[in-house]
């Protein structure tokens, strides 16, 4: 790897460029939902704070693993046998993640469904804030992780990878504040970015057990459950101006 600038001149430099950074968002996508959801359990005046701070700890995650490139490598080097399959560091951290994240889905959901709320959020602002901030850190290093070995496979060159991860994170930041209120301000939506969060998780875990989903399935399951989704909003709204078709 070389911090060459003159890569970025070149054609093949620049296309590498714009196909890692829109790779990088669209991998970046289950960080905006996980940390919009978690922002949006904070009081109203914490939320845009979260989400700026979640992602800027994203963007300097990422950063410093691409400058740690002989660690990330050493990640995958065999630790241990379990049952025919050489488990990683790198198994370990997906594993670990894969689990958190299906944890604290299901519980999110459970939260939701059964009709329960969250203790008294107004004693325990300090507590609330930090806690969100902790968890968005320790799933930030688990999507960087994988977003980084992305990166290291597709690109040769250290600087592109950090401009793209630069870039992709700056229009996550741009976006995170409609995609986190759009997803506050409809229930059903965020059940739904929820299951999203548990098939990410349960994707994570086989990957740490050496397994592979191949992620084109995933984003074809989300994105046809979100174009479902549009449609019911889309029909509630619509019932929602003409209340008298409802008895005909």
């Amino acid at each position: 790897m070389d911090y060459d600038l003159s890569p970025l001149l070149t054609s093949q430099g620049l296309i590498a460029l714009l196909t890692l950074t829109v790779l990088e968002i669209v991998l970046g996508i289950d960080n905006i939902i996980f940390i919009s959801i978690l922002a949006g359990e904070l009081p109203e005046g914490q939320q845009a704070k979260a989400r700026r701070l979640g992602l800027s700890l994203a963007m300097i995650t990422r950063i410093l693993l691409l400058l740690s490139l002989s660690w990330i490598m050493g990640l995958t080097a065999t630790l241990f046998p379990v049952l025919g399959h050489d488990v990683s560091g790198r198994d370990l951290v997906l594993l670990f993640g894969g689990l958190f994240l299906i944890y604290k889905a299901t519980r999110e959901i459970h939260t939701k469904v059964e009709g329960g709320e969250h203790p008294s959020r107004t004693s325990r602002k300090g507590a609330s804030f930090s806690g969100a901030i902790l968890q968005i850190l320790v799933l930030d290093l688990v999507f960087s992780l994988d977003s980084v070995i992305t990166a290291v496979g597709m690109v040769e060159h250290v600087l592109i990878m950090i401009i793209a991860v630069v870039v992709a994170v700056l229009i996550m930041l741009w976006a995170s504040g409609p995609i986190g209120r759009f997803v506050m301000r409809h229930p059903t939506v965020k059940v739904l970015a929820l299951a999203f969060l548990v098939l990410i998780g349960v994707s994570l875990l086989v990957e740490g057990t050496g397994g592979h989903i191949d992620k084109g399935y995933i984003y074809f399951a989300m994105g046809f459950s979100v174009l479902v989704e549009a449609l019911n909003l889309r029909m509630r709204r619509e019932r929602g101006r003409h209340p008298d078709d409802q008895g005909s």
